[in-house]
């Protein structure tokens, strides 16, 4: 896996997200989150639609919810390991909200986040795992500035609970050589 220069991975699927802009900082940090929409459902392409804002609220009681919401990821990584690029890596993708680390708040500046399809309680799959640990490899080389990772429950400890107690947290920085990173809080 390589990421280019414009922050493109080969061989990621490009699904563009217009919810970016311009990064003003060297990226340290790598946040993991989980996503599914609806919620618990694996099929479809509804996690990509919200990220292109072309989300339809009337096609399920969730989306009236999160239609409306700007937000996007770097990277999401399906059930099965396919793994899709909405946001170059040197734009600033807005994945992180509300959120601290190390004392330093707006992760989003600082960061690149990575979606895994899943939920809070079903384990990730040995496919998604393959993807990701790779993919972090590459981008530490790509942003030798990358030094450790955190969950959107740890950057966002108390508003998000992702990606949750079913990730391996062990078998990914094992894997990757990045440390986790936790809030003392």
């Amino acid at each position: 896996m390589i990421i280019d220069a414009q922050g493109i991975c080969s061989p990621a699927r490009q699904c563009r997200s217009p919810n970016h802009d311009a990064r003003s900082m060297d990226i340290e940090l790598v946040v993991i989150h989980h996503i599914s929409l609806p919620p618990d459902c694996y099929d479809g392409d509804a996690v990509l639609r919200l990220f292109t804002n072309t989300l339809e609220a009337d096609a399920d009681p969730y989306y009236a919810e999160v239609a409306r919401l700007r937000v996007s990821s770097h990277f999401f990584i399906r059930r099965d390991g396919t793994l899709w690029q909405c946001v170059p890596t040197v734009a600033r993708a807005w994945h992180a909200g509300v959120s601290n680390w190390r004392g330093r708040e707006r992760c989003n500046d600082f960061s690149l986040g990575i979606e895994l399809e899943g939920n809070l309680t079903d384990p990730f799959t040995d496919a998604q795992y393959l993807t990701l640990i790779p993919l972090l490899k590459a981008l530490k080389a790509r942003h030798p500035g990358v030094r450790e990772l955190a969950g959107h429950e740890h950057v966002a400890p108390g508003r998000k609970r992702d990606p949750g107690p079913t990730f391996d947290w062990e078998r990914t920085t094992r894997g990757s050589g990045l440390p986790l990173w936790r809030s003392e809080g």
